[in-house]
């Protein structure tokens, strides 16, 4: 046999997989952390959620403006012509009281020819044009409606703040399984050099005439296998590439930075520790808190319905039948208005139960969502410490894989065994390097599931 050969394959595999160790580090962690910010700038839906925050922010400066006085210009001219006529007898009251005073005096000074006179109701030309100052005195449509809106705007800020830690939690398992592909592709190209090399070994070994037919069909067999796997993996990879830098909102073909730092395994959370953290500062519950207390500001305000309502008004213009600016035309007027509806026909008891029911179905829903986010912490730990277990599993597998490929290979270098076991034990290897690979990265992603339910993830 062609010791030196075989010796060469041997060789080139141990290569190759020294050249596909995982990589992670703190230089991993600080291209991620670049990578999620990048991802928090940039993610359209995200920018969908902050457009919805940044409305709510214009909606609470809305209610807050109603507290301050309200200036407004009104002006109006009109032309009229026909309507109402105001009939005043002037002549028939003023005449005979002349003629009677002519006839004491003996004198004509008084005219007794006065006609009656007919006024129209409706002047042929007139303008009001008058400034107008409404200042709320007590109105609690107006506080109680600034207290609900402000709890909505945290409502909607804890919407968008759920919507970012699934985001980042997204683009932590994007990247990690971008990561994963990456070492499985070197894997790949390694494992085709290897493979390469073997049928042509073979090939060269049967034209010697020292291995028969069937050896070199197996070799060739097992790289046409390797090839359609290959394609898959590649597909992954590409797919994997893709989606991380749709999260990002980058071309789906930009390049994605990884480090060479070892991996480094994290260590394990504390369950019980997250759970309580959970309950407290998942954004999800803050937003059900936010709800349950813009309803109640909407209970109060629907109590004080029944309360009137007052203003105060000042109203300074100029009014005729032409524009003119002196003291003979203006006019001041200042008001105090009351409003008060005293009956509605149960109107506002109605919207008061409403209020209520709401209120109810708000408090089991709080109370279930409490359930839910144990249930998920259970199963994400759950989930954790299996891929923790399998990642372990993994790890004793390839070291044991590896031992016994080193011993099958001294093995099939002497002649003692068949190409075939020698195939078997390096397929074995191979296999619980892929394993290896798949479940570090799988761990990873399960972590970052377990922070994003146990909101441990710190935002900024």
């Amino acid at each position: 046999m062609d010791l030196p050969r075989r010796k060469s394959i041997s060789g080139i595999f141990w290569i190759c997989l020294l050249m596909v160790m995982p990589a992670w580090g703190q230089e991993q962690d600080t291209l991620l952390a670049r990578y999620i910010r990048l991802g928090l700038d940039n993610n359209l839906a995200l920018k969908q959620k902050d457009a919805d925050y940044e409305k709510s922010l214009k909606a609470l400066d809305e209610a807050r403006s109603h507290f301050f006085p309200a200036l407004s210009l009104n002006a109006r001219y009109s032309l009229a012509e026909g309507g109402r006529t105001i009939y005043f007898p002037v002549g028939d009251m003023i005449n005979p009281v002349y003629a009677t005073l002519n006839y004491l005096t003996h004198t004509d000074l008084f005219p007794t020819d006065l006609e009656n006179q007919t006024y129209r109701f409706l002047r042929p030309h007139e303008q009001v044009t008058q400034l107008e100052l409404v200042q709320p005195l007590f109105h609690p449509d107006i506080l109680y409606n600034y207290k609900i809106q402000r709890e909505m705007t945290g409502y909607w800020q804890a919407g968008r703040d759920t919507y970012r830690r699934t985001l980042v939690a997204d683009i932590k398992k994007a990247y990690y399984t971008y990561l994963k592909m990456v070492q499985i592709d070197k894997l790949v190209h390694s494992t085709r050099q290897v493979l390469l090399e073997s049928v042509r070994l073979n090939e060269k070994l049967y034209e010697n005439q020292k291995v028969t037919i069937d050896v070199v069909y197996r070799a060739r067999s097992e790289l046409s296998r390797f090839e359609q796997n290959a394609a898959e993996a590649q597909k992954n990879l590409e797919a994997a590439r893709s989606y991380f830098n749709f999260l990002l909102n980058r071309p789906l073909k930009d390049t994605i930075q990884v480090s060479s730092q070892p991996f480094v395994q994290p260590s394990l959370p504390d369950p019980a520790q997250d759970q309580v953290a959970a309950l407290q500062n998942r954004e999800e519950v803050k937003q059900l808190q936010y709800g349950l207390h813009s309803l109640d500001y909407k209970l109060k305000l629907d109590r004080n319905n029944r309360l009137p309502v007052v203003f105060a008004a000042v109203d300074y213009g100029i009014q005729g039948e032409k524009y003119v600016f002196d003291f003979d035309h203006d006019f001041t007027l200042a008001s105090f208005v009351l409003q008060w509806d005293l009956f509605k026909g149960r109107q506002k008891q109605q919207v008061i139960d409403q209020t209520r029911i709401e209120i109810d179905r708000l408090t089991a829903k709080q109370d279930e969502l409490s359930q839910q986010i144990r249930l998920q912490v259970d199963n994400a730990w759950h989930t954790l410490l299996a891929a923790r277990k399998a990642m372990e599993a993994a790890a004793e597998e390839q070291a044991a894989a590896v031992k016994a490929f080193s011993v099958m290979s001294r093995k099939y270098e002497e002649g003692m065994a068949s190409y075939v076991a020698f195939l078997d034990s390096r397929t074995n290897m191979t296999g619980a390097r892929l394993r290896n690979i798949i479940t570090k990265y799988d761990y990873l992603i399960a972590l970052a599931d377990y922070e994003r339910v146990t909101a441990t993830y710190l935002m900024k």
